[in-house]
């Protein structure tokens, strides 16, 4: 079987990707960094989603000696112009001590900041952008990158309780739900990541 490590830790992320990816090849694995606890930590120091995620898989790849996947994801809110953008997983500090009570303290920033934003004036976007890495024996290095987009809004209050991240208070556009209110299988469908990784997952195939 082939094998694809994704660099991240987040179950969740693992979860979503090795769904959208058995759509396209059901032989190919996908790991996490937690299969590789001594990896050292990346240093997110690009100033752009895809800088982000090209570092991510580079180095990944480079540890494991395996074909690397690497995402990185935003928010992107109209009224804070843009905010928390390439910041989203460290809007408040890294606060808390796992990634479940992180998400409910970058929720709540966004929340005070826009409490007195109106409803129409809420708009955001979830951009997510995938970034392949792999390094071969004659020294070629493959390359590939994609991005996906979802419009919506951010909504007054958490609802749902799947999903991750910002996904409680993320309206999509043309949903009454949020996303964490959306069962796996709609939300794989419209999903920033899923539209990039359905990008990228024909190259992938032929490139694994």
């Amino acid at each position: 079987m082939r094998q694809l490590v994704l660099a991240t830790k987040n179950l969740g992320k693992i979860a979503e990707f090795d769904r959208l990816l058995n759509q396209f090849a059901s032989d190919i694995k996908v790991l996490g960094l937690s299969d590789y606890p001594t990896m050292p930590e990346v240093e997110e120091s690009g100033k752009t989603l895809s800088e982000n995620a090209r570092l991510k898989a580079k180095a990944i790849s480079q540890f494991t000696n395996l074909p690397a996947l690497a995402d990185d994801s935003g928010l992107f809110i109209d009224a804070l112009n843009g905010q928390p953008g390439i910041y989203s997983a460290r809007f408040s500090a890294y606060a808390g001590s796992d990634s479940k009570e992180r998400d409910l303290a970058n929720i709540k920033k966004v929340l005070e900041l826009l409490k007195d934003v109106p409803e129409q004036q809420r708009g955001a976007q979830f951009k997510s952008v995938v970034a392949f890495y792999k390094p071969s024996s004659d020294g070629v290095v493959v390359e590939k990158e994609e991005i996906g987009v979802l419009a919506g809004e951010i909504i007054s209050s958490p609802r749902g309780q799947a999903g991750f991240g910002y996904d409680p208070i993320f309206s999509p556009k043309d949903f009454d739900q949020s996303l964490a209110e959306l069962s796996p299988g709609v939300k794989d469908e419209i999903s920033h990541r899923g539209i990039a990784l359905r990008a990228i997952a024909p190259f992938l195939r032929d490139h694994l």
